[in-house]
């Protein structure tokens, strides 16, 4: 097994969980419980663990990973109506407020 990603926001682990798992890579969860020991253990020590199961499996991991990251800041969309080019995160053209075609 090898550790793929680790965080204190568990939020942020279990979606990187979702990437890898849609990847049809077995993964594993470690320190799920050990934010009780927070007080007795050092803070990062407590942080939920990602691991792949199969070492093979580590490449592919991380580039699941890192093509999820790269797909999400280049989906920059063009307004259909105006044809001015808005950031990802925007669901109305900031030009002329329609909606983001999908």
């Amino acid at each position: 097994m090898k550790l793929i990603y680790t965080h204190e926001n568990r939020f942020l682990v279990y979606n990187i969980q979702n990437i890898v798992e849609n990847a049809r890579i077995q993964t594993i969860l470690k320190n799920e419980y050990a934010s009780s020991a927070a007080g007795d253990l050092v803070p990062h020590e407590t942080w939920l663990e990602l691991w792949v199961v199969e070492d093979r499996d580590y490449d592919l991991a991380m580039a699941a990973i890192t093509n999820a990251f790269k797909q999400d800041a280049q989906l920059e969309w063009i307004c259909p109506k105006c044809s001015e080019p808005n950031e990802p995160g925007f669901e109305l053209c900031w030009q002329c407020q329609t909606e983001r075609p999908y």
